[in-house]
């Protein structure tokens, strides 16, 4: 596994195992360079398939990527689960397959029960974030009876002095919980508001009963756009790759 790639710290359950990787480790170029994972940001298709499978052989499992469209669609996973799955969340009881979850600036987040039964990934951009993504995700886990108890890891994304927003943004969260009004500082121009994306996560999640929060603290080092050398961000560069966060099960 690359030096570079993160690994969460956690209390995961045995046989439990999750990343997120970063720019390190793969074979494509330019605005791509180097473990660039995404099919469909012009990349050569070739080099993005050797990058997929430099993380699946890292891993030992098959990392199951999804078509995501910023909704809130979550995609149960099995074996047969292929590619493409139009979806922003992802779960699975099996073992030997990863959700995963694409990102260059939206958040990408992380859960597990505490006893390892289940796991699931989900991508938190604010449209999907706003309309519930993580809730659903979160409710994902009672399929299985009862009310676990759900750690969550949050990944990087942009920084809460790097995400500006219109006043639709700050009016879709305020409309679901008046306490999100803390997550918005006021930008430059009239109407304009500095987004703290991880903090409106955890407050999502807090409320959602997701008691143990591990991750992005909405510090500098979590944000995609202020460290361009370890992550790839489409706000900053508007031509850049994806990096991804699993999490599977043995």
């Amino acid at each position: 596994m690359n030096p570079d790639w993160l690994v969460p710290n956690w209390p995961m359950p045995p046989g439990v195992h999750a990343l997120c990787t970063t720019r390190a480790g793969g074979v494509s170029a330019g605005s791509y360079q180097d473990l660039n994972l995404g099919d469909h940001v012009g990349d050569e298709p070739e080099r993005v398939r050797a990058n997929r499978s430099i993380l699946r052989q890292a891993i030992g499992a098959r990392p199951v990527f999804l078509q995501q469209v910023h909704g809130t669609h979550v995609a149960p996973l099995d074996l047969s689960s292929v590619d493409g799955a139009a979806a922003d969340a992802c779960t699975t009881v099996e073992s030997g397959i990863a959700c995963t979850i694409m990102v260059a600036d939206c958040l990408p987040v992380l859960f597990t029960d505490e006893t390892g039964r289940r796991v699931a990934a989900a991508h938190a951009g604010w449209r999907g974030l706003a309309a519930g993504v993580l809730e659903r995700t979160v409710e994902s886990f009672g399929d299985d009876g009862g009310v676990p108890r759900i750690t969550a890891w949050l990944g990087p994304c942009i920084g809460p002095d790097a995400f500006e927003v219109g006043d639709e943004v700050r009016a879709a969260f305020e409309a679901a919980a008046p306490s999100a009004r803390e997550c918005f500082k006021p930008a430059g121009s009239p109407g304009q508001w500095m987004a703290d994306l991880p903090g409106l996560a955890r407050q999502r999640l807090r409320a959602a009963g997701v008691a143990q929060l591990h991750g992005n603290d909405s510090s500098d080092a979590w944000c995609t756009v202020h460290n361009p050398l370890r992550f790839f961000s489409h706000r900053r560069d508007r031509v850049s790759g994806r990096f991804a966060a699993c999490i599977w099960r043995d």
